[in-house]
């Protein structure tokens, strides 16, 4: 299934926030170009905090579970904040990162299993 050149849109309460071009798939990532819409500097804290604690927690000792616990958190806040379309329309599930004109997400139509690796 070819992704790249394909257009998903993220959008927050029905507005644009910005629409992905998919330049690379890497199952189960796909990552690309984004380009910001009027509804983005509303969330775009959202994904700051988010990237930012995500850094965090990767550099943490394993057994402390504290920092995963406050990205978990911080994602829960994306995840109302936004939603997300494939070119055929909107996905269900999705773990979504935005970092200045680049995205990267891995999506599914049924929800993730609660073992799946997070970011």
């Amino acid at each position: 299934m070819g992704f790249e050149g394909g257009i998903w849109r993220v959008l927050s309460d029905g507005e644009p926030v910005g629409d992905i071009t998919i330049e690379e798939a890497d199952f189960p990532w796909l990552s690309g170009r984004f380009t910001p819409g009027p509804a983005f500097p509303r969330v775009r804290p959202l994904f700051e905090r988010e990237l930012a604690l995500m850094e965090i927690a990767m550099t943490a000792p394993a057994e402390d579970d504290g920092p995963w616990s406050a990205w978990e958190a911080a994602y829960d806040e994306v995840r109302r904040a936004v939603s997300l379309s494939s070119p055929s329309g909107p996905v269900p599930e999705f773990l979504l990162h935005i970092e200045d004109d680049q995205a990267w997400f891995r999506w599914s139509d049924e929800p993730f299993d609660d073992d799946s690796p997070s970011a």
